[in-house]
């Protein structure tokens, strides 16, 4: 007998007419797959593929990297510089020339008027590795202004200074691999499903092959919560608190690595006086997790043998952000956590190139994880790019977020914006849009003209996207990955590399600035040179080995067969005496809390469909129709005593700002909070808090105060949805 049907139509797919297969890297997020892209006979691209060869995502792609073929011919693109006298004038097209001279005079024109600094620069983590060295050559070298930051300061720059404090230096010190060894996984503020689905794949089959116990910490009950043998439903903003009464319960209990604590690191003296104030008794009652699990999961972790530690935007985005990533290195620290397989303090990482920018964009120092403020690197950099070292300033400048209120009291008159779109990113957006209106001159240099932002610049400069280009991205695990050019730039639109050569040419008149290699491959050069003997050194590698092995991991000496898969294997920190350092961190209630005013917290995140503001992904078909409109999970019981129900529109109301939003009624979320995609420019910047942490000086998105109020006119909000949305 036979089950089923007798005769069943295969599954086809359809001949696309692709006559080669062109290898490069996905340009969405940090994960770092290698992708292959099909083109026609007539050069198009059509398809894209995973690489099954590629170590990092072994021929698997998430949805964004299936169809990112697509970018190249997606709609809003670039085609033409365009000029205009006034924001309230017309854009007119012109030529490269002229859109270059105009950008350089008026850049000139305000220096010369109210002081090199007062022109401001903010770039990406968006464009190749090549690219950013040479932006930072041409600001550090060339233009010379200090108030120069990336929009990976909304996003990882919390991981960095975390880094930075706890090990000596910035770099993720582990690796996916370290999936395959751990016996104990612990995530704060991370929903890998559809942050990183590749990521999250690789730790699946680890789980299938090896049983091991995950724990997630999250507010919201997300896709990872869903699957987790532990999950945390924690009190926002109070990760600091549970990872202090975690320690609390590791050193009382004696399960701490005290070997690896005497010959690896210092002042565990006040860190131990710090943490012994943070009883499971008294921190349940701050972090909103019981002291029975709060002692339940110290002793899991401690007694695994191998732990390790991820985070993505839930850490980082905090008012405690950078205090957070330090109080996971402080759990690594004390149980010897670090520099082994299956032990790590791993931060995910964003945007497909922030590991590019804070390694090479000399935003917070110069190339190579330099430092400003140490002789020793201004000289070595300056020598080597045959400039003076007096030139550079002695200490870095303003960061993303307090440049922009510096352009509201009037320090800075002019911005250049490389790919980035704080319309639709920064916190507060009303006050964003009052901010630009400000500036004497904006350039916006982006691969689509219709980002919002562009509504406020003078001069729009096309750039050409991802693969239309060649160069490298670093991905999480500090793997330089390869993007080779696929197709040439659509329109008139030119390479970000191009655009930042020729506005230096046109400086060269004004003092002596440093050589800019032609090509890529010669900045990449450079690169190796400048890095060699030092952490991140790149100096044993080249574009046919990044190619051939699919990616290499620094640090990667000269003459070495392949990269390095783990930082600090040998306990040695970049610190001025070897050692790591165990930081006390006192809890500070600074944070926007729900009160009778405004009752439910707000958070935000990702969906697996989007990317970051949508400037690409909302313009995918194939994406786009599976979360084409901003809404807000709520959770039914809350809906009911409001009045509203699912799938319907209701107001949503900040100390900043409103938002009509349709509500998804779902058990994800607690009665007393809700939860918004970030991705829609409508949406949810309007309202969040924004409150900057004092050492990365990044927003707090994840955390503020809001009210909801029913709508009655559910049509008239359908249709400004619409309209929204339209533009």
């Amino acid at each position: 007998m036979l089950f089923g049907r007798q005769h069943k139509n295969p599954i086809k797919i359809a001949d696309k007419g692709v006559v080669e297969w062109k290898y490069t890297t996905c340009g969405y997020c940090s994960t770092g797959c290698s992708i292959e892209v099909g083109v026609n006979r007539l050069g198009d691209a059509v398809a894209s593929r995973g690489v099954a060869g590629a170590d990092v995502n072994r021929g698997k792609l998430c949805i964004k990297g299936i169809f990112e073929h697509e970018l190249f011919e997606s709609a809003g693109r670039g085609d033409q510089p365009q000029v205009r006298r006034s924001r309230l004038d017309k854009f007119q097209s012109t030529d490269w020339d002229s859109a270059l001279d105009t950008t350089a005079n008026e850049i000139k024109r305000i220096q010369s008027t109210y002081g090199r600094d007062a022109f401001a620069i903010i770039s990406t983590g968006q464009i190749m590795t090549e690219e950013f060295y040479t932006l930072g050559k041409l600001v550090r070298g060339a233009i010379g202004t200090n108030n120069y930051c990336g929009n990976t300061t909304l996003c990882m720059a919390s991981a960095v200074s975390g880094y930075k404090r706890s090990f000596g230096s910035d770099g993720p010190p582990g690796c996916y691999e370290d999936f395959e060894h751990t016996d104990c996984l612990m995530a704060f503020g991370s929903n890998l499903p559809e942050q990183h689905p590749i990521i999250f794949w690789r730790l699946k089959m680890a789980l299938e092959a090896r049983k091991f116990p995950v724990i997630v910490v999250d507010p919201r009950v997300t896709m990872f919560a869903q699957m987790a043998d532990i999950h945390l439903p924690i009190t926002p903003g109070t990760d600091i608190v549970l990872l202090n009464a975690m320690a609390h319960v590791i050193l009382k209990e004696n399960l701490a690595d005290a070997d690896y604590i005497a010959a690896h690191t210092n002042g565990y003296d006040d860190f131990a006086a710090l943490v012994e104030q943070y009883d499971p008794v008294t921190a349940a009652k701050v972090c909103g997790i019981d002291e029975d699990t709060i002692r339940h999961v110290a002793r899991l972790y401690a007694s695994a043998g191998k732990a390790m530690s991820i985070w993505t935007m839930g850490i980082n985005q905090s008012t405690h952000g950078s205090d957070g990533v330090v109080a996971i290195n402080n759990l690594n620290l004390i149980t010897g956590n670090i520099g082994k397989p299956g032990c790590t303090s791993l931060s995910i990482t964003g945007q497909a190139n922030a590991m590019g920018t804070r390694e090479w964009g000399s935003t917070t120092g110069l190339p190579g994880y330099r430092y400003l403020d140490k002789d020793e690197d201004r000289k070595a950099v300056a020598d080597f790019w045959g400039i003076d070292a007096e030139f550079f300033p002695r200490h870095r400048g303003l960061a993303m977020t307090d440049i922009l209120p510096a352009i509201e009291t009037g320090q800075i008159k002019g911005l250049w914006l490389v790919a980035t779109n704080p319309m639709t990113s920064m916190p507060n957006t009303p006050r964003i849009r009052k901010t630009l209106e400000k500036l004497e001159f904006l350039v916006v240099q982006d691969a689509y003209r219709d980002v919002e932002t562009n509504e406020y610049s003078h001069v729009y400069l096309p750039a050409a996207v991802w693969a239309e280009k060649t160069g490298c991205l670093t991905n999480t695990e500090r793997r330089v990955n390869l993007v080779t050019n696929v197709q040439a730039p659509h329109g008139e639109s030119k390479p970000d590399f191009w655009i930042f050569n020729q506005i230096a040419k046109r400086f060269a008149t004004e003092r002596k600035i440093p050589p800019f290699p032609e090509t890529t491959e010669g900045a990449f050069e450079e690169m190796k040179k400048l890095s060699k003997g030092r952490m991140l050194d790149y100096s044993g590698m080249s574009y046919p080995m990044l190619e051939k092995q699919k990616g290499v991991q620094w640090p990667c000496t000269e003459g070495a067969s392949t990269g390095t898969q783990r930082l600090y294997a040998d306990g040695q920190f970049e610190t001025a005496d070897g050692r790591a350092k165990l930081i006390p961190l006192p809890y500070i209630e600074n944070n926007e809390v729900p009160d009778d005013a405004y009752p439910f917290w707000l958070n935000s995140g990702r969906v697996v469909e989007h990317f970051h503001t949508r400037t690409r992904t909302g313009k995918m078909g194939n994406l786009n129709k599976f979360s084409p409109t901003p809404y807000m999970e709520m959770n039914p019981d809350a809906a009911a005593r409001l009045g509203i129900r699912h799938g319907e529109y209701a107001r949503l109301t900040t100390r900043r700002g409103d938002a009509v939003v349709l509500v998804q009624t779902t058990q994800r979320v607690s009665p007393n909070m809700v939860f918004i995609p970030f991705h829609f420019h409508e949406c949810v910047n309007r309202l969040t808090l924004g409150l900057l942490d004092p050492h990365s000086r990044q927003p707090a998105y994840k955390q503020c105060a809001a009210r909801i109020e029913p709508v009655a006119d559910q049509s008239a909000a359908a249709a400004r949805s619409v309209a929204a949305r339209a533009y």
